[in-house]
Parts: structure tokens; C-alpha cells; sequence
């Protein structure tokens, strides 16, 4: 697990950072929608089987913390909220928005894993309220390939706020 977000200069050619953060802007921007849709229950495909994705504060990182607010290792442990989220409904109606901005391809290994990070904002509407911001921060993300096409193999989203909403419940 990744546990150092210190600033990394990118260290990929250009022209291939170009082709590659398109790449990663299209995955970001499936990612989101079928976020901002409800799909959640497709939420986990976006990640190789042994995964890793944690939702953790500013504050847990700098201070190499590993303890997250949203904690899974692996695709099913990801599949169990998600299915828990769309079917029980415990929380009051909303609808969500994603705006991921600043994708930065930071290397590319031997092995074909790239390492990244993107800004995100989440916006959340409750169906009987304004629209608010919900979260920012950013997202420290290790893609591999299968097939051909970008997966996760680690999502770290690290929010910058202390005060957080006690109703995070969809994945960021």
C-alpha cells in the first residue's frame, strides 16, 4: 500500500504522458458516471480482483496512517458495500457528481503499471435539499492493464477536509 504522497515529479516523456493521461481521463470519466448514475454495484469492476481502495484524511496521510474511513482489499470486499449500499437504503436520496480535473502521469514501470494522481470534487444534491460540496481531494491510483484496458490495482483517495459529513456513503 501506498503510504507516501509526497509531490513526485513525473518522470514519463511528454508525448507519452499526453496519449496515457487521455487514456486515464476516459477511465476517470466512466468511473464517475457510472458513480453518478447509482450504478454502485459496478463500482468494483473498475478494479483487478486483488485490489486495494481506502478513503483516508489529509491529516491520516501525512502522518503515514494506514487506518481509513473506507478500508477494502480486494474486489469482493468492494462488491459487499456496494451491494449493501444499493439494497438497503439507509440513507436519505441523493444524487452525486464527480469533477475530476489535473490528471498526472507520474510513471510508467516495466511492467506496463502506471502511477497517477487526479484532483476530485464531489458534489452531492439531497433530492429535497441544494446542491453542496460534499468532498475534495485527491486520488493516488496505480493502473495496470487486463485485456488491453486500464484497471485499478490501487485507488487511494485522500480527502482535505477534518470535518467531514457523517453520511459519506457511496464510494469517491
Amino acid at each position: 500500500m501506498k503510504m507516501d504522497f509526497s509531490f513526485k515529479p513525473a518522470q514519463v516523456p511528454l508525448e507519452r504522458a499526453v496519449t496515457l493521461k487521455a487514456e486515464i481521463e476516459l477511465f476517470n470519466a466512466e468511473y464517475c458516471a457510472t458513480l453518478d448514475r447509482g450504478n454502485v454495484e459496478d463500482w468494483p469492476m473498475f478494479f483487478v480482483q486483488d485490489a486495494l481502495y481506502r478513503v483516508t484524511s489529509r491529516e491520516n496521510a501525512d502522518l503515514n496512517l494506514p487506518v481509513g474511513l473506507v478500508y477494502a482489499e480486494g474486489r469482493d470486499m468492494m462488491h459487499d458495500r456496494a451491494v449493501a449500499i444499493a439494497r438497503t437504503q439507509m440513507y436519505a436520496p441523493r444524487y452525486m457528481l464527480h469533477l475530476v480535473t489535473d490528471v498526472r502521469v507520474i510513471s510508467e514501470a516495466d511492467n506496463g503499471d502506471l502511477e497517477a494522481e487526479a484532483n476530485f470534487m464531489l458534489m452531492q444534491t439531497l433530492v429535497e435539499g441544494p446542491s453542496t460540496v460534499h468532498l475534495v481531494g485527491n486520488y493516488f491510483d496505480t493502473f495496470t492493464r487486463v485485456d488491453g484496458r486500464l484497471m485499478l490495482k490501487e485507488r487511494q483517495v485522500i480527502f482535505d477536509t477534518s470535518i467531514l459529513a457523517n453520511d459519506l456513503v457511496f464510494p469517491v
